[in-house]
This record gives C-alpha cells, structure tokens and sequence, in this order.
C-alpha cells in the first residue's frame, strides 16, 4: 500500500495538478492539507473521477485536510483533534483505509514566534501528543500523514542558521516532535533515508527549488506495528517542478 502526504496550497487553485500526481503516482491513501475551501466546494467528482473516493474537513480561505483512497472509500472515524471544543480550525481527520488508521494532520505554523500564534501551535501539538499516544494505546496499524511545520534537525533544512528565529525549527517545536517519536513512531523518510538532504517544501520566493534550498516538513509518522512493514519512501519532487504548483512536494511511503 502506498500511503502519501501532499500540501496541496489551495485544491481549487492546484487541481489540475493534484489530478497529474494521482494519475502519475497512484497512491493508494493520500493526505491532503491546505484545502482552502469549504466542504461544500470540495471537488468530489473530480476527486471520484481519477478513481478515488474522500472524506474532508473544510474552512474557507484557511487550512482543510482530506483522506482519499482508490480501493474504497475512508471510513472517517473523527473530524477535528480532540481536547479544545472552541477551536475552529480544520486541521485533522482521521478515517481507517484497508484497516489501517490514517490520521491527516496540517499543525500550525506558529509565525510571528514568539506570540500567539507560537502559543497556538504548541497547545495544537500538546493535543496532537495526547491523541497520537491514545491511538498507540488502542493498538493497530496507524500513520499519521501531513505537514506538521516542523523541520526536525540541522539536516532537514536548507542553511539551518538562518532559521534560528523560526516557529518550525525553535527548540520548542523540535523537542516537541522527539517527545512524539519517543511515543514509540518511526519518522518513515528519515528511517529509509538516514543521511540524504531531502526536502519537501521550498519556498516560491529567491528562486529556492533551483536552488534546492529547502525544508523537509511533511512527515509520515508509523506505529510500531505498521513500521516493520515499511518497505519504501520517498518525496516526488518533478510536482514541485510544474507549473502553478503547490510550494510542497508529496511524500510517500510504501509498507506491505
């Protein structure tokens, strides 16, 4: 099974694209965030046209996730991260897909750090740890796709000095991702690829994919019972290189 992630920047804006990559990659599950629309004008048919079915969260203008599957359809299991009933913003699904439980997740990007919107997003992830470790608990197959802003290590990042003010790479946001590995998950791209540069998002501005220089922010995330069935991964970067396309590339991983 072929399980990807995409921040796709806008579905509506991105579509033609959207529907190259699934016709070219086929995954089986793809995670989407970054929707930029409300439900009501998510394009279904389209979606069901390339061959695949979907569950999606919406907000207009802002955020959105969406699980699509081609062999059946999700079977949405929760709308929304638990833990704060007055947050509004749409930013986790999570449905089971071929019996595996596939949590998408688009974690706030917390700039102007600090402030608020930092407070925000480590709140956000205080919750996303709480529910991750629940899921562990529950036992089963599990990965939790998506763009979680973070940028892991000085590897991960295109010139790691110059983001030393950033919300993705403050000590916080990091040491809250490895508080979330240690919950025992396998960062999937890291594991099938130990010591290459590898990014999954680049910046439109200062011509930064010609540059490759970029961040490596979109993480599929595997439960101890999926990671043994890991068997590869890795970022389609040509979907960065079209025209009119989102500032990520999908990542992906296969597992038997």
């Amino acid at each position: 099974m072929k399980i990807a992630t995409y921040n796709v920047n806008s579905i509506g804006a991105r579509l033609p694209v959207l529907l190259h990559w699934l016709s070219s990659s086929k995954p089986d599950v793809a995670c989407l965030q970054e929707l930029k629309t409300v439900d009501e004008k998510f394009p279904v048919e389209a979606v069901r046209d390339a061959g695949y079915e979907a569950v999606w969260h919406g907000q207009k203008a802002w955020n959105g996730v969406a699980i699509l599957s081609r062999d059946e359809k999700p079977r949405e299991v929760r709308r929304g991260l638990p833990g704060d009933p007055d947050d509004a913003q749409s930013r986790y699904i999570e449905a089971v897909v071929g019996g595996i439980t596939v949590g998408c997740l688009y974690l706030p990007n917390g700039n102007p750090a600090p402030g608020p919107k930092f407070d925000y997003k480590l709140k956000w992830f205080e919750r996303f740890q709480a529910h991750a470790a629940g899921l562990l608990e529950s036992g089963g197959p599990v990965v939790l796709a998506g763009d979680y802003n973070v940028i892991p290590t000085d590897r991960d990042v295109y010139k790691p000095e110059r983001w030393v003010d950033d919300a993705l790479f403050l000590p916080e946001t990091r040491e809250a991702y490895q508080r979330l590995l240690a919950q025992g998950w396998m960062d999937a791209l890291r594991a099938m690829h130990p010591d290459e540069t590898l990014y999954t998002f680049w910046d439109y501005m200062r011509g930064a994919f010609s540059r490759n220089a970029g961040l490596r922010i979109d993480h599929l995330l595997l439960s101890p019972e999926l990671a043994p069935r890991l068997k590869a991964a890795g970022v389609n970067k040509d979907v960065r290189a079209m025209a009119k396309t989102s500032d990520h590339a999908p990542t992906w991983v296969e597992v038997e």
